[in-house]
């Protein structure tokens, strides 16, 4: 798939930070795309420290199905330092080349981590997303920000994400008493929307088969 550059990557954390201002005001955050979807794409994402590389491993799966249909993987030097708030400039230029060996274009790209459930409301989904102008979302294993009040123990229970008075996602549970997985829009995408996709594509396990599979897959290439 073809995709053309948003921005330059070349930025100190300093610019990093105003550049997540300005782009958080381009995301769309209502159902901007048309359905039926049927694919859906998973990230998964990491670092070689011995080589000072990152690795992305990209997967498409047939929707509502869940068949893997092609797979991807791209390698670059790290370019960014770590920094809280900013993974997504050090993550999305390894991500966007893995996207860019694709030969399907996906209608959807859940990813894992932060969409505006961020400081700045401008997540690594959100990035992604802009990007590549595909809708989005952000499936978090974890709470970068926001706080959410009783969860009901079932599959399928929500509680909204609350951060300065805003609801920025949903603590959804995808599977009965298990962790919930922290769903926020990327972009093109309601948080209504987004939740539903996620749990279609979580129909046994707390993750979405999108990033479990990735995440195989890119287990299973590090041997």
């Amino acid at each position: 798939m073809k995709i053309t550059p948003l921005h330059d990557w070349n930025l100190s954390p300093k610019q990093a930070i105003e550049l997540q201002k300005q782009l958080a005001y381009e995301v769309i955050r209502y159902d901007d795309f048309v359905e039926p979807v049927k694919t859906v794409a998973g990230i998964d994402l990491g670092y070689d420290a011995k080589n000072d590389t990152s690795r992305a491993v990209v997967v498409v799966l047939k929707f509502p199905e869940l068949e893997l249909i092609e797979t991807a993987e791209a390698l670059l030097p790290i370019q960014f330092p770590y920094v809280p708030g900013l993974l997504s400039f050090r993550e999305t230029p390894v991500a966007i080349k893995a996207l860019e060996k694709l030969n399907l274009t996906p209608d959807l790209i859940l990813c894992d981590g932060q969409g505006i459930a961020h400081p700045r409301r401008f997540g690594i989904a959100c990035h992604i997303g802009l990007i590549t102008n595909i809708p989005s979302v952000g499936v978090a294993k974890s709470l970068l920000v926001g706080k959410y009040e009783t969860l009901g123990l079932n599959r399928g229970s929500i509680a909204p994400l609350i951060h300065r008075n805003e609801e920025i996602g949903l603590a959804l549970r995808t599977k009965d008493k298990i962790q919930p997985v922290y769903v926020s829009v990327g972009h093109k995408i309601s948080l209504e929307t987004a939740a539903s996709y996620v749990l279609q594509c979580a129909p046994k396990y707390r993750l979405p088969e999108t990033t479990r599979l990735a995440d195989k897959l890119a287990s299973y290439r590090k041997i």
